[in-house]
């Protein structure tokens, strides 16, 4: 599987060992010290669950390739629904602030964008979170929606 890469960053595909050592606890030495977060330790249990989204267009680990460290994670919930694929995203406490989870979001999205079937990619946030919806914002994202529970953007192909 193919690894994107950024200024800063690695995006490299979950592998089963990764998915395992999350689920079970066992910190591997590229980590870290604050990796898994609680959101890196739920999508390693539904990678767990449904192994078929170990694959280039679904989930991702994001490296700091300056300490070569798993600072967090960001994936495709795949498959797209009418063209529409979902983004999520996270960088552990210590990385925060750096502007990773644009970095990440930003290329992993243009990914997504070149997919057969894939025109859109869309992300929600709820109101009380204005760093969520600044790292989409910086990745090219537009809002497109809201409600008083969620803010919906969206990045589109062209």
């Amino acid at each position: 599987m193919t690894d994107l890469v950024t200024a800063r960053l690695i995006l490299r595909p979950w592998s089963e060992l990764d998915v395992k050592a999350v689920v079970g606890e066992t910190r591997l030495p590229s980590w870290a010290a604050d990796f898994p977060s609680e959101g890196d330790a739920v999508i390693a249990g539904v990678l767990l669950e449904n192994p078929v989204w170990l694959s280039p267009s679904g989930h991702r680990l994001i490296i700091e390739r300056a300490t070569e460290e798993v600072v967090g994670s960001l994936g495709l919930f795949w498959p797209p629904s009418d063209g529409r694929v979902e983004i999520g995203y996270g960088v552990v406490p210590s990385r925060q602030g750096r502007g990773y989870a644009s970095e990440a979001t930003a290329a992993l999205t243009a990914f997504a964008l070149e997919l057969d079937g894939v025109h859109t990619v869309h992300a929600n946030v709820e109101p009380a979170n204005p760093a969520s919806a600044r790292v989409l914002e910086k990745a090219g994202f537009t809002r497109y929606q809201s409600t008083d529970e969620l803010i919906g953007y969206q990045r589109t192909a062209g």
